[in-house]
């Protein structure tokens, strides 16, 4: 069974930044696109960035050049830098394969890691 653990969170005030990571143990990792997701407080999941096994990206527009998405194949982990944090980026993050490269998870979710901004 897939396993997606997802570490780097914290509490961070407003405007700091943090770095997520997501180790994966798909056996072709590198040929998937992957995503990150979020999941705020009495909210739905939804997908905000992306990255194809070719390394192209894509972000929701809330999050659009502040957060910056990678992968390393090699050691199957999947980075989300994100800079200049704001109060409304507090949320559970997960991992995953997107369905279509932009739609829901295909895997199990994982138990996501907590991401709190705060002054």
């Amino acid at each position: 069974q897939v396993q997606l653990v997802e570490s780097g969170g914290g509490l961070v005030q407003p405007g700091e930044s943090l770095r997520l990571s997501c180790a994966a143990s798909e056996v072709r990792f590198g040929a998937f696109t992957m995503g990150w997701y979020r999941q705020g407080p009495g909210n739905q999941r939804v997908l905000v960035a992306t990255i194809t096994r070719s390394h192209n990206t894509n972000y929701v527009d809330a999050v659009k050049g502040r957060f910056t998405i990678s992968r390393d194949n090699a050691k199957k982990t999947v980075y989300l830098q994100m800079d200049n944090l704001k109060p409304e980026d507090t949320a559970v993050y997960y991992c995953n394969i997107p369905s279509g490269g932009w739609g829901p998870g295909l895997r199990s979710w994982g138990q996501g890691t907590q991401v709190t901004v705060s002054s």
